[in-house]
């Protein structure tokens, strides 16, 4: 996979990536990042990306010339052009699938008060966000998606993807535990210390759909959910209510 970065302070990626997953997938050649500054797509002397805004009002937006430059340079056959916007579809796990089928990905950081809409128009596949809070600019969102994208790509992880990370299944991910087996009087689950393997499955299983109705219930919703799966999520509701 081909992964271009058009932004005003390209700067930003030179740490996130210089260690870690992503940088072993880098230098393995599983893909490949280009970080490109659009000043560098400007014609004028100073370098201009931004101006004011047509009709008033405060702050500056960034100008279509230099992206429409930037897009058009890096751009192949295909290419998913995904502008990191607050108006965007939230991003979550399985748009990260979704991404990682593809060949190239074209990330446009907006600033400011936002992108000349015309580049919206004419050269957007997808517009994304992150959440519903407002950042600096589409940079940290940009790493986030390149994070969550390279390590579901062929290669990357030593063992296939686990389809039981949180958010793969629909689920949050139950607890985990680790060597001594107790730990300032802290124990570890007998069940997973028992060595039976269907057990300790139907254990994960209960403790995901336990975890999933106290903290993300909405997920729950669009989950794919067996016959045993509600008979259990029955059984934990009544728990709830009765405290």
């Amino acid at each position: 996979m081909r992964i271009d970065v058009l932004t005003i302070f390209p700067e930003m990626f030179r740490s996130p990536f210089a260690a870690g997953m992503v940088r072993q997938a880098l230098d393995r050649g599983l893909a490949s990042l280009h970080v490109w500054d659009l000043r560098d797509f400007c014609t004028d002397r100073h370098r201009t990306t931004d101006d004011y805004a047509y009709g008033g009002g405060p702050g500056m937006v960034l100008k279509p010339e230099p992206i429409f430059r930037a897009v058009e340079h890096v751009r192949s056959a295909g290419a998913r052009v995904i502008l990191l916007a607050p108006q965007g579809r939230q991003f979550n796990q399985e748009i990260a699938w979704e991404l990682a089928r593809e060949r190239q990905l074209i990330l446009i950081c907006g600033r400011y008060e936002g992108v000349d809409d015309r580049v919206r128009q004419a050269l957007v596949t997808d517009e994304l966000s992150i959440g519903d809070y407002v950042l600096t600019g589409g940079e940290l969102p940009a790493m986030v998606i390149i994070d969550a994208v390279v390590r579901l790509l062929p290669g990357v992880l030593k063992e296939e993807v686990p389809r039981d990370e949180s958010f793969a299944s629909g689920l949050l991910e139950g607890p985990q535990f680790t060597r001594p087996a107790e730990y300032r009087g802290l124990k570890v689950p007998e069940v997973l210390l028992s060595g039976h393997h269907q057990r300790i499955a139907a254990w994960r299983r209960r403790e995901a759909l336990r975890l999933t109705l106290e903290r993300r219930p909405d997920l729950l919703e669009r989950a794919e959910l067996s016959a045993e799966d509600r008979r259990i999520l029955e059984e934990l509701r009544r728990e709830q209510r009765e405290g």
